[in-house]
């Protein structure tokens, strides 16, 4: 019998050491779980904020927030969004769900929902607020009972946004179209805004977002109207630009990669049979390693064990009564590795197993390396190769050396030509690792070679000591101060122009409560793939 827990000693496993990450395999699900019907890459993101921070929890929740929330009761939740829980990583500052259709962040005071598919993600939102009401203690109110609940917590701030479908007519519930899930969101949210990011007749990106201290919808009353969609094709001018007071967190930054038509080449190493050749192949090598090195030492190779038992403490898949290494990236046949390799048995899991194969394909194809154990000795990558193809990981991201925080990634790929998208999301601040945001973009969209990709960067504002010397010039505060956020923006997002490789195809900022927000799109200098297909061309 084989045991398939990923190994303690892989230094990328969730599980690697005592008091970091812990990782919890759901195998009911995971076992056999096949990508053959995906087809909608495009997720949709939901984050519920129950307070601004973790560090500012309402008295009467509990101190944990909503970490506090058993996952049995969460998995009920999704069942409504119809999407199941792979595995979890649990960590001091967050809880990281990889779902079957994308993945699911629960931090004390916010959660982060994104499912891709048909999944009917907001038909979980009223759950949510009850969970949170009941379960995490949040101060609640009596909800209006034709939102599906009864009880639910006031919210601080909502976010609701995903790029346009590739196929719309395929959704359900209440994803059939982005003004249905404006009413859906207006039915439990008062004075939400929506926004139509980008050109109508091109890639663009929805956004709806509430106020904080968010106001739970009353009862709907005959006159009450439903939210516009504004566009917003245009860098918005200075007339439209709205000065918000400080933010509290100047780390708050989110940085999403929308990626499509992705090169072929790239691509393969998402599928289970490239994954499986990758790992069979490091097995057979270092099975011949290991023999090389008995004969060095004992002067006879048959003396040694016909099965590598002692390997390097790096990248194995641990069974009972064998230790291989499958991580690295070579897809050499057992051939020319060995010359005798009829009596190795080839662990099963190694082509059909979800984890031990998404593990293969995150070091392989680079993802690994973005926030290295090297720099984040704590980071924990949870990953699942789906069958026939099809990818998901989250990393939990622990601050190095630095102030008591946890961050995250997720990264989620539908390899098919025909449909062919990948994602990743990260909350892990510039300042923290050192490097430019377009050097990231370059990493991942490296990984992939897109056709075309959509950056959004939203970041929390916080008025520097540049803005505040500006803003005293001449007295003219409020008109000194739009200038120096112009500049702010503007410097920033100049460094998001050069994607080596691609040309910036448009670019829109725009200003809103608490944040900035950075739209851009790219398309690659060779890609000859034609016009977006864009499946949703209005709302």
């Amino acid at each position: 019998m084989v045991n398939t827990e990923i190994p303690k000693n892989y230094t990328a496993s969730p599980s690697s050491f005592s008091g970091t990450p812990h990782l919890t395999i759901n195998r009911d699900v995971a076992v056999d779980l096949d990508s053959s019907n995906a087809f909608e890459g495009p997720e949709k993101l939901l984050e519920v904020w129950f307070s601004a921070c973790s560090n500012s929890l309402p008295a009467a929740s509990a101190p944990a927030g909503l970490k506090v929330v058993p996952s049995e009761v969460w998995k009920d939740m999704l069942e409504l969004v119809n999407c199941k829980v792979l595995s979890i990583v649990e960590s001091e500052h967050v809880d990281a769900y990889l779902l079957s259709e994308s993945s699911m962040f629960v931090f004390p005071h916010k959660l982060i929902l994104k499912t891709c598919g048909t999944t009917t993600l907001l038909s979980g939102l009223p759950r949510v607020l009850e969970i949170a009401a009941l379960v995490a203690g949040f101060p609640h109110v009596l909800a209006n009972e034709t939102v599906g609940t009864g009880t639910a917590a006031k919210p601080y701030r909502v976010f609701y946004s995903r790029k346009n479908f590739l196929f719309p007519d395929r959704q359900r519930g209440p994803h059939r179209s982005w003004r249905d899930e404006v009413k859906s969101l207006d039915r439990l949210f008062l004075g939400g805004s929506a926004y139509m990011i980008g050109k109508m007749n091109g890639e663009h990106w929805y956004l709806y977002l509430t106020e904080p201290n968010t106001i739970l919808t009353p009862p709907a009353t005959p006159e009450r109207r439903e939210t516009g969609t504004k566009l917003m094709d245009l860098p918005m001018s200075n007339s439209t630009m709205k000065i918000c007071d400080p933010y509290d967190d100047d780390q708050d930054e989110t940085l999403e990669l929308l990626m499509t038509d992705l090169k072929p080449e790239n691509a393969k190493n998402f599928y289970l049979d490239h994954a499986s050749a990758v790992a069979e192949g490091r097995y057979y090598q270092e099975a011949r390693k290991a023999r090389i090195d008995a004969a060095k030492h004992v002067g006879d190779i048959n003396s040694f064990p016909s099965k590598p038992s002692n390997l390097p403490n790096e990248g194995y898949l641990k069974t009972i009564d064998e230790n291989a290494d499958v991580f690295s990236n070579t897809s050499s046949g057992p051939g020319d590795l060995m010359s005798d390799d009829s009596d190795l048995e080839y662990p099963e899991e190694l082509t059909t197993e979800g984890h031990a194969l998404g593990t293969v394909v995150s070091e392989a194809c680079g993802l690994a390396d973005v926030y290295p154990t090297s720099k984040y000795p704590d980071a924990r990558v949870d990953a699942y190769l789906f069958t026939p193809c099809g990818f998901s990981a989250n990393g939990v991201i622990p601050a190095p050396n630095g102030p008591e925080a946890t961050h995250y990634f997720t990264v989620h790929v539908t390899p098919e030509p025909n449909c062919s998208y990948a994602s990743f999301e990260t909350n892990v601040p510039s300042k923290q690792t050192g490097r430019e945001t377009a050097d990231v973009i370059e990493q991942v969209v490296n990984m992939f070679k897109p056709g075309r990709f959509s950056v959004t960067l939203f970041e929390g504002k916080k008025l520097d000591d540049e803005m505040d010397s500006i803003a005293s010039e001449n007295g003219n505060e409020t008109a000194n101060k739009i200038k120096a956020l112009e500049k702010q923006v503007a410097r920033k997002g100049s460094r998001l122009d050069h994607i080596r490789g691609y040309r910036r195809v448009d670019r829109i900022v725009h200003d809103l409560e608490g944040y900035e927000l950075v739209f851009k799109y790219y398309e690659r200098f060779d890609w000859e793939g034609g016009a977006p297909r864009l499946g949703e061309v209005s709302f």
